[in-house]
């Protein structure tokens, strides 16, 4: 029998972890996460969500009902990345993605999966990339914008890009939300820290000419693409002032912007009205961000009232899967 997810609203920003893997990855840079009093912490971080939302799939469920979802796409939350390369890597992550595939598998159609590979090394993410290419529901896979101090137009992101693109998987950037000592107060580590990462890997992916190089590529930056829709005026000027900005690429930016996609986790209408019209309403696609504080908990109800079209959105959501 062929997998099909549920009718309805198609939410490709979800996140999900089985406490068993609580312990996170090696390197992870924040430290485990932990259960205090019910409260999800990461390190010494609260992340002001109740514990049993990341891991509890009939919570999900609850979820999605109460908010007109269809079906879930999930993912590791970003601290769970396998960022660096060092034993026991590469079993976090089959853990992860096993775990996954059986969520994606029992759920009836209520859940899609974007796995989770080992981004150190581009020969061994390949070898998971296709195993997950063979997963039903499993739709492609979650990584983030940047990785020590390289984006998407860099090794090894850029090979991992490639062998997505060759399994016909997916790729979702999600930002990870890394400490810096002037985004310490405020919560501006993911205020502005999360945008900026975002903006980041969309620029490297444009002006590094990867779009380019992988128009088979499908895809998708959460957050609305950061702070990217205000910015690509900029960029095309650039683009067009210097030479050092526009060697890697054939199209300015604002052309190329049109060619992924972006969910609509933007918090305001005037960003909502800003992407769909920099970006075009065939490349916008649901998101929520679940469980998280900054999440936005009623996505469809916020995107329609916003002027978004739910056709639209679900054959934006249905192309970047590959249904």
């Amino acid at each position: 029998m062929t997998f099909t997810l549920r009718p309805g609203p198609v939410d490709v920003h979800a996140h999900w972890l089985p406490r068993e893997l609580f312990g996170l990855p090696p390197g992870a840079p924040f430290g485990a996460i932990t259960d205090r009093d019910g409260e999800l912490h990461v390190g010494e971080t609260p992340l002001s969500i109740q514990t049993r939302l990341m891991s509890d799939v009939d919570a999900i469920r609850v979820d999605m009902d109460r908010a007109g979802i269809g079906a879930r796409v999930l993912s590791a939350p970003p601290f769970a990345f396998a960022r660096d390369d060092l034993d026991g890597a590469t079993d976090y992550v089959a853990s992860f993605n096993d775990a996954l595939a059986r969520v994606v598998r029992d759920g009836g159609g209520a859940f899609g999966g974007f796995g989770s590979v080992t981004l150190a090394d581009p020969d061994v993410a390949r070898r998971e990339i296709e195993v997950l290419a063979a997963s039903e529901g499993i739709y492609g896979i979650a990584i983030p914008p940047v990785l020590a101090d390289s984006s998407l137009d860099s090794e090894p992101l850029v090979s991992v890009l490639a062998a997505a693109a060759e399994n016909d998987l997916a790729v979702l950037v999600h930002p990870m939300q890394l400490p810096s000592p002037t985004l310490a107060a405020h919560y501006l580590v993911n205020l502005l820290g999360n945008p900026v990462e975002t903006a980041t890997a969309i620029a490297s992916l444009l002006l590094g000419g990867i779009a380019e190089r992988l128009p088979d590529l499908r895809i998708c930056f959460v957050h609305g693409g950061g702070c990217a829709p205000d910015l690509l005026g900029r960029w095309d000027h650039a683009w067009r002032a210097r030479a050092d900005v526009s060697r890697s690429s054939s199209t300015p930016p604002s052309e190329g912007f049109t060619r992924i996609f972006l969910d609509t986790v933007t918090h305001d209408e005037d960003a909502f009205r800003l992407l769909a019209q920099k970006a075009g309403e065939h490349r916008i696609v649901l998101g929520s961000d679940y469980p998280f504080d900054m999440a936005d908990g009623d996505p469809v109800a916020h995107a329609l009232s916003w002027g978004a079209d739910e056709a639209a959105l679900a054959r934006a959501a249905r192309e970047l899967l590959g249904l």
